[in-house]
């Protein structure tokens, strides 16, 4: 959101605006429980934030964008594959039924990056920094319901916050955008 703010003049309502400190808060709360390794969430959320934002205001369409990057990408990715191959470590080349796996993987991990780069460039950028938010909480659900991870109350305050912030954002957008029923 700063970065939309900053970079491509956008604006938040007053609602927004204290919806994005809730957020805010709730992320202040995690990386001041979380010790010293908050530099990983914080380059995280950089890097995808300057994605997001090239992805915005360049000017090509998003199958035409993610060919670019998958081209410029490949050589690197073939260097790991091959590498970890000789090494042993590799997966790909072990069994067809694992390969298949691998390829489809590509496939689905390409539909999300689509719709992601279609929507940067019609969603305001603000939006889409709370959208952001989405994986994470998907990611703690997962943790929490599948693989029995312990939730401890910095664990509910911190989402408690960032999802009072979200739903708070979201109906300010609705209320903003809608028209009276009977206008004249």
């Amino acid at each position: 959101m700063a970065l939309g703010m900053a970079v491509l003049g956008e604006r938040i309502r007053r609602w927004q605006a204290i919806a994005v400190g809730i957020a805010a808060a709730g992320v202040a709360v995690m990386a001041f429980a979380g010790g010293g390794a908050i530099w990983i969430s914080l380059s995280l959320a950089v890097s995808f934030g300057l994605y997001g934002l090239i992805r915005k205001i360049v000017a090509i369409d998003a199958l035409g964008g993610l060919t670019i990057e998958t081209l410029l990408l490949a050589p690197l990715c073939l260097a790991v594959i091959v590498y970890a191959g000789a090494s042993g470590d590799g997966a790909f080349g072990q069994t067809r039924g694992l390969d298949a796996l691998l390829v489809l993987a590509g496939a689905v991990t390409a539909a999300p990056l689509l719709m992601f780069a279609a929507a940067a460039r019609k969603l305001r950028y603000a939006t889409m920094g709370l959208l952001q938010y989405i994986a994470p909480t998907l990611q703690f659900l997962q943790a929490v319901l599948l693989f029995g991870e312990v939730v401890r109350p910095v664990h509910i305050v911190t989402f408690g916050l960032i999802w009072a912030g979200c739903a708070l954002y979201a109906w300010d957008s609705l209320r903003a955008n809608r028209t009276p029923v009977f206008a004249v």
